[in-house]
């Protein structure tokens, strides 16, 4: 019964549209701004926490690595829940910037993350050509440095399509304070992080 009630609680905090009165304003990007992609389960998650990093100055939520042409929250089969940064190479740098990535996230777990089940919920990172070496080094630290209680198993995806997410999920936890945190409280994803990462 108590789990039933979590299940409710969580689907309506999921999925129950916002108040979209209030709508997100975005600086414009510093020229030279590059941009990188990664999946970490929920995208309001990623978007909170990728938004604080300092040379961050864009966080998009949006769907990648699947063949629907235009994927939808209610469809995208295939699709990881995904975020596009927009980052000032002069303040961060690509590879400190996936760095800061694996905090957020549980790199052991590719069934979904902390609540969220399913493949649309699986990490994985997003590379251009380009970006691949520093993605693959980067991951090789991780797992050299001995921090993460289990296997890393985050994937390095090549980068294709990514479509924006519907308005309503956008800069979610900005303009849904109350509603983020106790999504965010359920999902006891920060206590899962202190485990996964021997914090």
């Amino acid at each position: 019964m108590i789990r039933a009630l979590f299940a409710s609680l969580l689907f309506l905090f999921a999925c129950s549209p916002p108040d979209t009165a209030a709508q997100s304003q975005t600086a414009p990007a510093p020229a030279g701004a590059q941009e990188a992609v990664f999946a970490g389960g929920c995208f309001w998650c990623m978007e909170h926490d990728m938004s604080a990093v300092p040379g961050v100055v864009e966080v998009m939520s949006g769907y990648t690595g699947g063949r629907n042409a235009n994927p939808t929250y209610e469809n995208h089969p295939g699709h990881y829940e995904a975020v596009r940064v927009r980052f000032d190479p002069a303040v961060i740098s690509y590879r400190q910037l996936i760095d800061r990535y694996w905090q957020f996230t549980d790199p052991t777990d590719n069934g979904g993350q902390f609540c969220d089940r399913g493949s649309s919920y699986r990490p994985a990172i997003f590379v251009t050509p380009a970006q691949r070496t520093d993605a693959e080094a980067s991951k090789a630290a991780v797992i050299a440095d001995g921090r993460v209680n289990g296997r890393v198993i985050t994937p390095i995806l090549p980068l294709g399509a990514f479509t924006e997410a519907e308005d309503y999920h956008r800069n979610y936890a900005q303009r849904n304070p109350a509603r983020y945190a106790a999504y965010r409280a359920a999902c006891g994803r920060d206590r899962v992080l202190r485990q996964v990462w021997r914090r």
